[in-house]
């Protein structure tokens, strides 16, 4: 059984969290609501909200964690082709743009639409309204690709002091979601974030350099870097 989280009611230790024994490793609770307040102290704690529509809110924390060092963010040859060309196109106010928080709520219903392969994301209409509410405040963010006017890929995350926590990505032409990321990772890399917390283990992560780390290790890196300053300024660097 995982504890029942009224509107006042804490979240119990992430020790307590399900096993894989149990059929559901990380569950930790069921409850509570996506208020900023309750969305920021889970992430100050390595815990996460991941529900489908028509379920209760339920509250991970998942042992191993999947993290991307943004130090080892990796690129295929042909990625950094295109991304040259991006960076050429931006330079010379060409068809490319890439904008950091322009677009969120746009970003997120992307993220939550049908994908070819399968039918939309566990991003309901409460997690657009509380991750909305989290952007207004200066904590959640939004990098965005732009070809010919029109948002054609981006990602969305949390940041708390010098910890990010990303949540998805969308494209809707080829390679736009991994070229909106590569400018976050390149954005967040220069003001000192050095994890990126991924949340769930996939090859196509794993392909970007993101790996495993055992829980105590990435709480012992959350509490260090949610307790540093926030970033000001988020605005996409040059890459080259």
């Amino acid at each position: 059984m995982i504890p029942w989280l009224e509107a006042d009611t804490p979240f119990p230790d992430v020790s307590q969290a399900l096993t894989e024994e149990h059929g559901a490793a990380g569950l930790l609770a069921a409850g509570a609501d996506l208020s900023p307040q309750r969305l920021l102290q889970a992430y100050r704690q390595g815990i996460f909200p991941w529900f489908a529509d028509g379920q209760p809110i339920l509250w991970w924390s998942t042992d191993p964690r999947m993290v991307l060092m943004t130090d080892r963010f990796r690129t295929s040859a042909s990625l950094q082709k295109t991304l040259k060309k991006v960076e050429r196109s931006r330079a010379s106010a060409g068809a490319w743009e890439i904008r950091f928080d322009s677009a969120f709520e746009d970003v997120m219903r992307a993220c939550a639409a049908p994908r070819a392969d399968g039918p939309g994301t566990w991003i309901t209409e409460d997690i657009i309204a509380g991750y909305g509410a989290l952007h207004r405040q200066g904590y959640a963010h939004s990098a965005e690709a732009w070809l010919d006017g029109e948002l054609v890929g981006g990602s969305y995350g949390v940041c708390i002091g010098r910890m990010f926590y990303g949540e998805s990505m969308f494209a809707r032409v080829s390679d736009a979601s991994k070229i909106a990321l590569a400018y976050l990772v390149h954005f967040l890399k220069a003001n000192g974030v050095t994890m990126i917390d991924c949340q769930q283990e996939t090859s196509h992560l794993a392909s970007l350099g993101a790996a495993p780390v055992p829980r105590d290790e990435f709480l012992k890196h959350v509490r260090q870097a949610v307790a540093q300053p926030g970033i000001a300024g988020w605005q996409p660097l040059a890459l080259f």
